[in-house]
């Protein structure tokens, strides 16, 4: 294992990782699926944004009191064990591959906008997907410290067309006054509607534990992962409430629903001029950003699980420079899988469906984090104070309310895949024992 100081990764590129992502394709994309919800979106936001600092407290103090690789694997074996360990591993490693799918679909959707032909082709559109998945994984196995600098330059790129479209609103407000803004009528708000709406915006801010996860790649782990993750997510969800909200209550639905980029189309709707080409292809750069950021973890993660004992241990096998290159093929394999499996569907309907899959399967991770607080800290394995047992409830029932919001066809999907690692577990705890019992 690398010494503290030779470790790659430190406070700003945690916090880069953490934040580009989380500002990938969601606030590039969302606005399309949630333009149906109006007034519900709003309210979901804010629920979402209360969700993830919850959450964001809860990774960053288990992180601390535990400072090891794996994030959500490390913290619920702790508290509940193996088996209970390999379930949310493998549920958010299957979170994590289909993330990397809606993301690259994200990406290559606003590349539409300069290359028509991916909107009305579907076959090219899924031939330029998988291409833009293997180009990230190639970069990420150049090693961590590559796709850390890549993950700065792209933050710090993503942020310039969400001030412009912040910019633009704030511009409209002014000259139009609050007659821009879609009436708020109380009778369309709706339990369902914030549910649904809710499930779809908490994707948006997945990615709140991604400092956790290369925990063996950080310098002072106990340090720099809980304060790039609040900051991070802070940050994070700001960016959302201006961005997101002033894009959905400042543009008709009928511009926003089948839009394949729609903030290009609400900047063109709003007079964006020439700006809509810069800001399609600052879009495109968020999407591969994030993109980046989560093959790092569809590699670091199995990694870390197969030194753990839970995954096979090839998967583990790493390069000179520490890098999982095996982990990464397997994932970016899958991904092309699923990306391929869904070509003729649009790529609108595509992310929506990968976006829900992708939330569903990491609610497992968030649940179980937040309860192994519960449990940690009434064991007095790590201080839990009052109001900190509080914010882990609030955590909890929040992953367990946004869980029933995917609907139940995301669940029965996520279901099926968690179920598909049955096999794997029993064969590992098999070998396991063996091993034991020869010594």
């Amino acid at each position: 294992m690398a010494s503290s100081s030779a470790r790659p990764l430190g406070l700003w590129m945690c916090t880069a990782l953490v934040v580009g992502n989380m500002i990938g394709s969601g606030v590039f994309m969302l606005p399309a699926s949630l333009a149906p919800y109006g007034w519900n979106a709003v309210i979901a936001w804010l629920i979402t944004i209360g969700g993830a600092l919850c959450l964001a407290l809860v990774f960053a103090r288990l992180a601390r009191a535990f400072p090891r690789a794996g994030g959500p694997f490390a913290y619920t074996e702790e508290a509940f064990g193996r088996p209970a360990g390999f379930m949310v591993a493998w549920s958010y490693w299957i979170s994590v591959w289909v993330s990397n799918a809606a993301l690259a679909i994200a990406a290559v959707s606003y590349l539409s906008v300069f290359v028509p032909a991916l909107a009305k082709v579907p076959v090219l559109a899924a031939l330029v997907t998988v291409t833009v998945v293997w180009v990230a994984t190639a970069i990420n196995c150049v090693g961590a410290r590559t796709a850390g600098w890549t993950q700065m330059v792209t933050t710090v790129l993503k942020l310039a067309p969400l001030a412009a479209v912040a910019s633009l609103a704030a511009m409209i407000l002014l000259r139009k006054g609050p007659a821009a803004i879609a009436p708020f009528e109380p009778s369309a708000l709706s339990g369902s509607g914030i549910t649904a709406a809710a499930a779809l915006t908490l994707w948006a801010l997945l990615g709140v534990e991604s400092a956790t996860i290369p925990a063996e790649q950080v310098d002072r782990p106990e340090r720099n992962i809980p304060r790039s993750t609040l900051l991070g997510t802070a940050f994070t969800g700001l960016i959302y409430l201006l961005v997101s909200s002033g894009v959905l209550l400042l543009t008709p639905v009928s511009v926003l629903k089948d839009s394949n980029a729609p903030l290009v189309d609400f900047m063109a709707y709003h007079g964006g001029g020439d700006f809509r080409l810069a800001l399609a292809a600052f879009a495109a750069i968020s999407a591969l950003g994030a993109l980046n950021g989560w093959v790092l973890l569809q590699g670091e993660l199995p990694a870390a699980m197969a030194r753990e004992g839970v995954f096979p241990a090839w998967m583990g096998k790493t390069t000179a420079n520490g890098t999982p290159v095996r982990a990464h093929i397997l994932s970016s394999v899958l991904v092309t899988i699923l990306v391929l499996m869904n070509y003729a569907k649009s790529m609108a309907d595509t992310f929506t469906f990968m976006a829900l899959l992708a939330t569903a399967s990491s609610l497992f991770a968030y649940l179980f984090c937040s309860l192994a607080v519960l449990k940690l800290g009434a064991q007095r394995r790590m201080p839990v104070s009052p109001a900190f047992a509080a914010v882990a409830a609030v955590a909890a029932v929040y992953s367990a309310w946004t869980f029933y919001g995917a609907g139940w066809s995301v669940t029965f999907w996520g279901l099926v895949l968690l179920v598909a690692g049955a096999p794997v577990y029993l064969l590992m705890r098999r070998a396991r024992l063996a091993r034991e019992a020869a010594r």
